[in-house]
């Protein structure tokens, strides 16, 4: 599936959509006229256009296993420097030091190299590097973390941890694209030693096989494989430009449905009158006459109903004659000093308000899990959380679990998984529990927020997720060096903003319909940038076949 810039990249067009401008709500649309596009389709290519499979010449075998005329086998020890000189950094002032963190795998180039004073030299910088020289961790060769040393680093000190090729009988690029190889990557993972820090030898990268073409040809070789990686790379920006704008349009949309900028309020279609709604609800709700219009139940008034049901609730559950000492806490209320003002209808509530319920989950350790069916109940875990609101229940471990444990621990179709314990990154995840498995029970590292009639756990759920709301959840955040957690006493009393009961459900329809074409793209995007990958490997793959050229 090819991705098209024009309808991936969001353009700020202003457009009428679903009942409000998109320019007003501050969310670009998704999909430009189509009078632009068909102009537009001219001037600029399609992002997966120049992912395009790499020039070769049909006439020659492509099943041949046999080497081009002139082509000697060798390995990579026969044409390298058995060894680069170990005298490490000078005695004074400051050297530039590459270790295996300085290595973007990805990209293939050292882009964090180190500035240090020579007195703090740390012990595995040894190796003198010069221009040309080729770097190859040692270890976890599969995250094959390898770069070219470029003529500014020459003079460089690197990292014991690297195995240095520098080229004696070959074109230094030609050892470079060889490393690079899924052949070469392949052949080192079967060799490699240790588990916790699993690595390879200097002798098992040596004694590669390496097909070796005479050297004028060699550099020809080079120079196409560096004219198709340019094509490749070109696309690959492209798809990333496209991705940060999805991912921009996305907070967008969450934004703009936060402050009521994404639908009509229900105010402003009492003021209009025409209680239409929005053409992404029309198929499934008919137009209600003028009278049922022109009154709704406001953000406030929801409110109030939910602080007083619950009330009502706790103290018919606790007579008078069991509680003489206690007595009815009240939900903690939200902090509204520094919050920017609602629109008409709405109001600010605190989680805690809108709660009917939160629980953390039951505790069970990695011994207690297992793959089996059999052994327990299916155990939803913070892994099976995503950073956008939803809650993966396809690969779940099995616990085993009283059935008072079940029962207490449940998990039910609209609950909300809020993730209080993670890596400072990730903490705070939030998900919507949606057709859940039979018998499903919760980590520990969880908590359950069930919530009041009236509020909509989809609305809270991409409230959750919002910009907004994580800024201030970072502010509650407490973390160590390792572990970050958010405690229920800072989180339940963080702001929410509540709009009227219909306007919820037309706010969350509308999300839904954006993302759901904004995951559309995004998936093509990734499709395109895995065959950027893979076309990448081809052109390694012909080269060294001698079928490039």
């Amino acid at each position: 599936m090819s991705v098209n810039l024009e309808t991936a990249s969001p353009t700020g067009q202003k457009k009428i959509v679903q009942g409000k401008e998109q320019s007003g709500s501050g969310v670009p649309p998704l999909n430009p006229p189509a009078n632009r596009r068909a102009g537009q389709q001219n001037q600029r290519r399609d992002a997966s256009a120049t992912l395009t499979a790499p020039v070769c010449h049909p006439e020659r075998s492509e099943g041949s296993l046999s080497l081009p005329a002139g082509w000697t086998r060798t390995t990579l020890g026969d044409v390298t420097e058995d060894r680069v000189e170990q005298s490490g950094p000078p005695g004074r002032g400051e050297f530039i030091y590459v270790d295996i963190s300085s290595i973007d795998n990805k990209a293939k180039r050292i882009i964090e190299p180190k500035t240090l004073p020579v007195a703090q030299a740390p012990s595995r910088a040894k190796q003198n590097l010069k221009a040309g020289d080729v770097l190859i961790s040692m270890t976890r060769p599969n995250l094959n973390a390898v770069a070219l040393v470029p003529p500014e680093l020459d003079g460089a000190v690197g990292s014991t941890g690297f195995h240095v090729l520098r080229s004696r009988d070959a074109e230094p690029a030609w050892l470079f694209n060889t490393v690079q190889n899924t052949g070469f990557i392949d052949a080192m993972c079967q060799v490699v030693q240790g588990a916790l820090y699993p690595a390879v030898r200097p002798k098992d990268i040596r004694a590669f096989p390496l097909p070796l073409p005479p050297l004028p040809e060699q550099r020809r070789i080079v120079a196409e494989i560096e004219k198709q990686f340019t094509r490749l790379e070109a696309g690959v920006a492209a798809l990333r430009r496209v991705q940060a704008s999805l991912h921009r349009y996305r907070a967008a949309v969450l934004k703009a449905a936060c402050e009521g900028r994404l639908v009509p309020t229900e105010a402003e279609l009492q003021k209009s009158g025409s209680g239409i709604l929005p053409l992404a609800l029309q198929h499934k709700n008919k137009r209600q006459d003028a009278a049922s219009t022109l009154t709704f139940e406001s953000g406030a008034e929801l409110l109030v109903r939910i602080l007083a049901e619950r009330r009502q609730r706790w103290l018919e559950a606790n007579p008078k004659s069991t509680i003489r000492n206690r007595k009815y806490v009240e939900p903690a209320a939200p902090n509204t000093a520094k919050l920017p003002a609602t629109p008409e209808g709405w109001t600010i509530a605190s989680v805690d308000q809108l709660a009917d319920e939160t629980m953390i989950g039951l505790d069970r350790g990695r011994a207690q899990q297992g793959n089996d069916p059999s052994s327990g109940m299916p155990y939803i875990k913070m892994n099976n959380v995503t950073m956008d609101g939803r809650v993966f229940c396809d690969k779940l471990v099995y616990v085993p679990a009283s059935c008072e444990e079940g029962t207490r621990f449940a998990v039910q179709d609209g609950d909300i998984l809020f993730n209080t314990r993670n890596s400072k990154e990730l903490v705070g995840k939030v998900g919507l529990v949606r057709n859940p498995p039979a018998g499903a029970i919760y980590n520990n590292n969880l908590m359950r927020i069930r919530l009041a009639g009236g509020v909509s756990p989809a609305f809270l759920t991409l409230q959750m997720c919002s910009h907004e709301f994580r800024r201030h959840m970072e502010l509650v955040k407490k973390a160590t060096t390792n572990v970050a957690a958010v405690y229920a006493k800072d989180l339940l009393p963080l702001a929410i903003a509540l709009p009227p009961p219909a306007e919820q459900t037309r706010i969350v329809a509308e999300v839904e319909r954006r993302l759901s074409v904004v995951e559309e793209l995004e998936f093509a995007v990734a499709n395109n940038l895995q065959r950027a990958t893979r076309l990448r490997q081809s052109v390694l793959q012909r080269a060294f076949e001698g079928k490039l050229l």
